[in-house]
């Protein structure tokens, strides 16, 4: 299985002035905690870091220090997250089948997820990670005034890692990029084209990273993973 790791990730609402993968959780950079669960799950053999040219210096040093048994190739991002993506999958080595792809700042993936991403990609499947909503959802308008209450039942809370056939992925992108269709995961390309994807339910610890408060709560699930002191 290969996979592609989306990290051009911006550091606006982290307060961060550069790229957010680059801030340290116990003492690592993002990236690399994402980098270690990916090399911890033997049924992916290859990996595309996808992302800007200011950061490859130091994408270069966390693949490095990671001493991966594997290749890992860094890919030059678009200047959206579907144009990277589209240029992922360009990318892939020849002969590719399956494909899953990964937010570099969901750092606490767990190789187990992964790996049922993977069995099931490799079924013929197309698979997100995701969790049901547990909060009530309320639908606002422009005024800020509650219009509806979806029943949150049929609500699911989509994450990475999402996982697809290859010639299916690259058929939907290519379709996107002709209609003008913007979107913001993959799932949603299949969806649009009336392809099927299935959810796979990920543990409550498989967050992205987005505020300061996050990362407190990442460096607490390592040290409660025994990862870190």
């Amino acid at each position: 299985m290969h996979l592609l790791i989306a990290a051009a990730g911006s550091g606006r609402r982290m307060g961060a002035a550069g790229n957010k993968l680059l801030l340290e959780v116990a003492g690592r950079p993002v990236l690399a905690w994402t980098l270690d669960a990916a090399l911890a799950c033997e049924a992916i053999r290859w990996i595309g870091i996808v992302g800007q040219p200011v950061d490859a210096d130091p994408i270069a040093a966390i693949v490095a220090a990671a001493q991966p048994d594997r290749p890992v190739e860094w890919i030059l991002g678009g200047d959206t997250r579907q144009d990277s993506v589209s240029r992922g999958l360009a990318a892939l080595p020849a002969g590719a089948e399956g494909v899953l792809i990964h937010d570099g700042a969901r750092c606490l993936v767990e190789p187990e997820l992964l790996e049922r991403c993977v069995e099931a990609v490799a079924g013929g499947a197309a698979v997100i990670a995701a969790t049901p909503v547990t909060d009530t959802i309320k639908q606002v308008d422009g005024n800020g005034t509650i219009t509806a209450t979806p029943d949150r039942s049929a609500l699911w809370a989509a994450q990475t890692p999402q996982g697809f056939p290859v010639a299916q992925l690259r058929e939907a992108h290519a379709t996107a990029t002709a209609e003008g269709w913007s979107v913001t995961d993959d799932a949603a390309l299949f969806e649009r084209l009336g392809l099927p994807v299935q959810v796979l339910q990920a543990p409550p610890s498989n967050i992205k990273l987005t505020t300061p408060f996050d990362l407190t709560i990442a460096e607490a699930v390592l040290a409660a993973r025994g990862l870190v002191q």
